[in-house]
């Protein structure tokens, strides 16, 4: 399959969207793009977007509020929002087309699987999870396979925790340059009323840090989608996570030994809820046992550029991509 000609971003102000508009203008392809300020298109101006849209080779929608906050009320609602409305938004506009793009992938997330501490969770095993983030994901993902679209292969991409230049490593390198930055722990800790009754607090099974971290490279996370392009077998939900998972023990190692911090405290949910709190951002990322197989990609044959962890860190540090 040749390269694409006319790519459409939706939200691609975000890290990923930044990402793949750089690498299919380095391709030399037309890139339109879709967001709250266009530029070549807002939400809400279904005109405009369906003009972009009409005889494009491939639409990837990226949008949606970064995770990367407070679970409170707010930004519970637009976490929710911005990821269903403006997929069903593309929905209802593409099925009115009469050329659509062929290919529709959909960012997605691998948090949608349960804490996973006896097995790995694949496309084909893996247990449904329960929670704030599963019921948005699950919802998310409801909403992009609704209805029928012929013609439209639909791929959503469910995403592990993606380590580049301004991703999901700003506030766990933050963490290890506070010094506790060692294995993470769960632990006894006083969830508000609040929190128990929205479902955004959540115990996890504690461990010693033996709670596992599945991550992925940009550059893997760009690699796959372009090779879900040109595998018209693959559609439906697919992994795109590393096979290299570790623990989280054995993450913040790494992370440590990248950053050149010299040492990490170990750290219990008493210890880390302030310093979330402080960098805006949830404890779940480090504390739920995140452990997913690219299952499906594998078996297509995809190769990934960094199955393991210590390179993918070295490779970002290098070049600069770690935040002092």
């Amino acid at each position: 399959m040749s390269a694409p000609r006319h790519v459409v971003l939706a939200g691609v102000s975000g890290f990923i969207g930044a990402h793949l508009d750089s690498y299919y203008r380095g391709l030399g392809a037309r890139v339109s793009r879709i967001g709250r300020s266009g530029p070549d298109a807002r939400w809400g101006e279904r005109e405009k977007i369906a003009a972009l849209l009409e005889g494009a080779d491939l639409l990837i929608n990226m949008a949606g509020k970064s995770v990367n906050c407070r679970y409170h009320e707010a930004n519970r609602r637009e976490i929710l929002r911005s990821r269903v409305e403006t997929t069903r938004e593309l929905r209802e506009i593409v099925a009115g087309l009469k050329n659509p793009p062929p290919v529709w992938m959909n960012a997605s997330t691998a948090t949608i699987y349960r804490d996973a501490r006896d097995r790995p969770m694949t496309e084909s095993t893996g247990d449904i999870g329960s929670g704030f983030s599963v019921s948005i994901a699950t919802a998310w993902e409801a909403e992009f396979f609704a209805g029928d679209l012929p013609g439209v292969r639909r791929v959503a991409l469910r995403m592990a925790i993606v380590l580049g230049d301004g991703s999901a490593l700003v506030p766990l390198t933050r963490l290890a340059r506070l010094g506790i930055g060692g294995p993470q722990m769960d632990g006894r800790w006083p969830a508000s009323r609040a929190r128990l009754a929205a479902g955004t607090y959540h115990r996890f099974g504690g461990g010693g840090g033996r709670q596992k971290m599945s991550w992925v490279h940009i550059d893997d996370v760009i690699s796959a989608i372009e090779f879900i392009r040109e595998h018209e077998e693959l559609d439906g939900a697919i992994n795109v996570s590393s096979p290299g998972t570790v623990t989280n023990a054995e993450f913040m190692r790494e992370l440590r030994r990248s950053v050149g911090a010299p040492f990490g405290m170990p750290a219990f949910r008493w210890m880390i809820e302030p310093a979330m709190a402080v960098l805006r951002t949830e404890s779940e990322m480090i504390l739920k046992s995140r452990w997913v197989i690219p299952e499906t990609l594998e078996n297509a044959g995809f190769t990934f550029g960094y199955p393991t962890l210590a390179p993918a860190l070295t490779q970002i540090a290098t070049y600069r991509a770690i935040p002092a």
